[in-house]
């Protein structure tokens, strides 16, 4: 915060300027500056590079640009919310828009432009608010000026300037303000004094997707756009060795047929020429090593590689001795399936290449990353590439990817053809496209004390590592373990308090490619501690409530949700007839929550009938936003839980649309009641925390109502 606040008049005059009858305010990342060295012209707010700036029109509009994506999780709301808490702004003149991207955008933490992680909102939260303060000190500045009087004589409120019984709006006070030199520092709110940060407030972005008249990248069209739909290998790692195209030329719309690097290309004049098309290609497919791979035979192998040692994650003590120790022994195999993103607008992007300069429109979290690899394939500098974000319908990490790969194969595809195109994909395409939360294996061995209590625990793990292969890989593999392979495994605070433990890890190569998830590692993980915590409180005769209180007895953010959702439940009252209760917790994302689930199992059918969820996530801006954030992560988690896996058969994806690639339907989604600990503590994030505990809490819960536990997600027809 002090670096944001020590912002020289020098620098800060560069990165802000009078831009077309406005202020426009820059907030800079220290470690980056990148700023202006000159005046802009009229056409500034296109050439600006600060991180993000907001913009006080001479029409009192407030226009903050976002240097993340909104993607459904309101940061469309959360982080104006953060300016014009400082501004002391009329929030029904506040508009939005994304940043370009651009260097001067990069996410302060991970120096990249970026929207993951569930990072936005505490990455931002002192820049915005500065940036808030900055733009209110110029504007009273200003109106001190026009008035003749002492800025500490002037208040605002709602967009306004007040000095006694004279008010000036902040449009009337733009240009002037503009002109004034930034001050070296500025005072921020005393959170006493927050009259916005805390509120519940209602999306800004819910008008416009509630009339259609929202842009995502599906939507995007101008005259003279082709679109186009890719022929690619079914079989990861195939390649064309030649294909007839004759069929797909006599298609009425059809304009082109092109090799890509993917597969081949259809372009025609609209989506359902360009779909007719591509059905009547004929490729001839070298298939090459990867034809083989069998679900079935991939997780036997996957049980070889735990019989053995693997990397370590952590250790103390010696295992091997504190097991010989034990009284009484667990073991258990946990399994967790490959699982497609999914989000309710496939892919797709639209790329325009000009010659000398590109331009995309698509929904995406790496917007960065995307114009770089746009560039390297027309041969162009990155700054010749803008890209425009779009509304994402969707993304849970899928619309992250460092491969890029749906924007890649779109510039690919638009340079061969050498018009503009819309590359689409159909849902068929994005379930067995690849990128998938890697399957995994965890086979457990815990030691347990005359009280039930563990004093050894060897766990190994085996899965794919998201992080090999990408930037990220110096930074997040050591020694060979994947740190999102293992994360709530390795670092559980069940296993701090175990003087003998051990958690190691195998991590095979494949063709099948793999990418985070929402929650990432914590996706299976917590399933898999959260389940072997029950099982451990049932060897011990235990109540799981209590028995997990025993455990964190010196972790006191995870006993404040734990009780919270547990009383709020009531834990231990009487429910109606075969209705049974589970519980789990969870740590991730620097949130912690647990989640109570009321279930029934009827002729092996599981009908989830309510959750009682509590999190502590730190200080909340928006306990609207927060709310629904658990509530889509819980809809989101449980139809992977119940239903949701992707299978291979002779090197095939056998699952194509939500008849078979299953997702929670709004039939099977319980009640939620969302729980918020007050918290001064560090924030969190929201987007993902609530999905880990789900799974374990309705599978402990089956567990309770049919003594089956269950190892293996998803559920399924295991109970029939």
């Amino acid at each position: 915060m002090e670096a944001l606040r020590n912002v020289s008049r020098r620098t800060f005059l560069k990165a802000s300027a009078f831009v077309a009858g406005g202020l426009v305010i820059a907030f800079a990342i220290p470690q980056a500056k990148r700023f202006m060295s000159k005046t802009p012209d009229a056409d500034a707010r296109q050439s600006f590079t600060p991180n993000a700036f907001l913009h006080v029109g001479t029409d009192d509009t407030i226009t903050v640009l976002l240097a993340h994506s909104e993607m459904g999780q309101s940061i469309w709301t959360t982080l104006p919310m953060l300016i014009a808490e400082e501004l002391d702004a009329d929030w029904s003149k506040i508009k939005v828009e994304h940043a370009p991207a651009a260097p001067a955008y990069a996410h302060t933490a991970y120096g990249i432009q970026i929207t993951g992680g569930s990072s936005t909102t505490w990455s931002e939260f002192d820049r915005y608010r500065q940036a808030g303060a900055m733009t209110r000190t110029l504007l009273v500045n200003a109106a001190a000026q026009r008035l003749g009087v002492q800025p500490s004589d002037c208040r605002t409120e709602n967009g306004m300037v007040i000095a006694g019984n004279r008010k000036l709006s902040y449009g009337e006070l733009a240009d002037a303000a503009a002109r004034l030199e930034a001050p070296e520092n500025v005072q921020l709110k005393d959170p006493k004094d927050w009259k916005v940060i805390g509120k519940a407030t209602r999306r800004l972005d819910g008008p416009e997707k509630i009339d259609g008249s929202a842009v995502f990248g599906q939507d995007v069209q101008f005259e003279g756009l082709m679109t186009a739909m890719v022929a690619r290998s079914p079989v990861f790692g195939g390649k064309v060795k030649s294909f007839d195209d004759s069929a797909a030329r006599k298609i009425a719309g059809v304009r082109n047929v092109v090799q890509v690097p993917t597969g081949v290309a259809v372009i025609a004049d609209h989506y359902w020429a360009a779909k007719q098309g591509r059905d009547a290609l004929k490729v001839d497919w070298d298939l090459g090593p990867s034809a083989t791979l069998d679900t079935t035979a991939l997780l036997k192998t996957y049980r070889q590689s735990a019989e053995s040692t693997g990397a370590v994650a952590a250790k103390a003590g010696d295992v091997q001795a504190g097991l010989a120790k034990a009284v009484n022994t667990i073991e258990a195999e946990y399994t967790a399936p490959y699982l497609a993103h999914s989000p309710m607008e496939p892919l797709n992007c639209t790329v325009h290449f000009k010659g000398d300069s590109c331009e995309i429109w698509t929904g995406t979290q790496m917007p960065g990353i995307d114009q770089a690899a746009a560039a390297k394939i027309l041969g162009i500098n990155p700054e010749q590439v803008k890209v425009h974000t779009t509304f994402l319908g969707g993304g849970f990490g899928r619309r992250a990817n460092p491969a890029s790969d749906f924007v890649s194969e779109a510039t690919h595809v638009a340079k061969a053809a050498g018009v503009a195109v819309k590359t689409v994909w159909t849902r068929e395409d994005d379930v067995k496209g690849g990128f998938y939360r890697p399957m995994a294996l965890h086979k457990a061995k815990i030691g347990l004390d005359a009280d039930g209590m563990p004093v050894a625990w060897q766990q190994t793990c085996v899965g794919q590592s998201i992080m090999m292969g990408t930037p990220f890989e110096s930074v997040m593999i050591k020694d060979g373990v994947d740190a999102t392979s293992v994360e709530g495994v390795a670092d559980s605070p069940y296993l701090k308090q175990i003087p003998n433990h051990q958690v190691d890890l195998h991590t095979p190569r494949l063709d099948v490619p793999v990418l985070w998830w929402r929650s990432v590692g914590h996706s299976q993980n917590a399933f898999v501690m959260e389940s072997l915590v029950d099982e451990l409180a049932h060897a011990a005769g235990k109540d799981p409530l209590e028995y997990r209180r025993a455990l964190l007895k010196d972790h006191p953010r995870h006993l404040a949700v734990l009780n919270l959702a547990a009383e709020k439940a009531n834990w231990g009252s009487p429910l109606p007839d075969a209705v049974f209760r589970g519980i789990a917790v969870h740590e991730s994302f620097g949130s912690y929550v647990a989640q109570v689930a009321e279930v029934s199992v009827t002729e092996g059918v599981i009908k989830v009938h309510r959750v009682v969820c509590a999190i502590d996530c730190g200080l909340v801006v928006n306990p609207e936003s927060l709310v629904a954030q658990m509530e889509s992560g819980i809809a989101f988690g449980l139809g992977a839980a119940l239903f949701s896996q992707i299978t291979f058969k002779d090197g095939r994806v056998q699952q194509s649309n939500f008849n078979d690639y299953q997702v929670l339907r709004i039939n099977q989604m319980p009640r939620v009641e969302v729980h918020i600990v007050a918290s001064t503590e560090k924030m969190g994030g929201a987007g993902e925390p609530g999905l880990p505990p789900i799974a374990p809490a309705v599978t402990n819960a089956v567990f309770a109502a049919t003594g089956k536990r269950v190892r293996s997600l998803p559920i399924g027809n295991q109970l029939a």
